[in-house]
């Protein structure tokens, strides 16, 4: 099965018209011709089957002919993971995140972020790519890049809080605080860890301490870690 995306798709539609860059992989690559059966996701759990009316290099065209909303998981994962010093170590995390399961992500700007700038426009395409290998009908939502001192003050937090980090001090394993079925929100660090104050802030705002294990993870490690850790617990 190959999964195309299109955001713009509604469970009105009756019709889609694909780029010229993807009408060049459906026609040239894939060797669809017309009356081939297409499936598209818009990102928000429909998925759509279409029947190509017009295959050209140029522009194809498909008709869509049902639409079914795949059930959403029984938990929502939010993770929040300070952008990495190499660049391309954050955009694995996010293939891999998406292919394992989450649903919003948040870079986040810590003291001791070596990196505060993101590629947002990059990140949603490796988002949507990964969204499509994995066959998943929804996308992840990507959120602007904040400071950690804005982002722990807001007042929208949702589920179990949990802050994983290598300080010394009393932790909890994250599949003992991790409760199924549950929304959770987790916070994982830059190269370096969250300094002792951010790590003092979170916890006053009811973050739980928690430890991905003993030894000692890069920041995309651990926040792969954490996801397949969440999975695995609602398996």
């Amino acid at each position: 099965m190959q999964l195309f995306f299109n955001s713009t798709l509604t469970k009105t539609s009756t019709e889609i018209k694909f780029s010229r860059e993807e009408s060049k992989h459906i026609t040239k690559v894939l060797r669809k011709k017309e009356g081939d059966a297409l499936y598209i996701t818009n990102g928000t759990g429909y998925l759509f089957t279409a029947n190509i009316i017009h295959a050209e290099l140029s522009q194809c065209i498909a008709v869509i002919e049902s639409c079914d909303q795949k059930p959403a998981k029984p938990y929502q994962l939010h993770l929040v993971v300070a952008p990495t010093k190499m660049n391309d170590r954050y955009e694995w995390f996010l293939e891999k995140a998406t292919e394992i399961g989450i649903d919003q992500i948040t870079p986040i700007i810590c003291d001791r972020s070596e990196r505060k700038v993101i590629k947002h426009e990059r990140f949603e395409r490796i988002l949507q790519s990964a969204t499509k290998q994995s066959l998943q009908c929804y996308l992840p939502k990507l959120n602007p890049a904040i400071s950690f001192s804005d982002f722990i003050h807001q007042t929208d937090h949702f589920g179990q809080l949990l802050i994983a980090h290598c300080e010394e001090g009393k932790k909890k394993t994250i599949k003992d605080s991790v409760t199924p079925k549950t929304n959770t929100t987790i916070l994982i660090g830059p190269e370096g860890d969250f300094t002792p104050q951010e790590i003092t802030l979170a916890i006053s705002k009811g973050y739980l301490p928690i430890t991905l294990g003993d030894n000692r993870l890069r920041t995309e490690t651990a926040a792969i870690s954490a996801v397949h850790s969440v999975a695995f617990v609602n398996l």
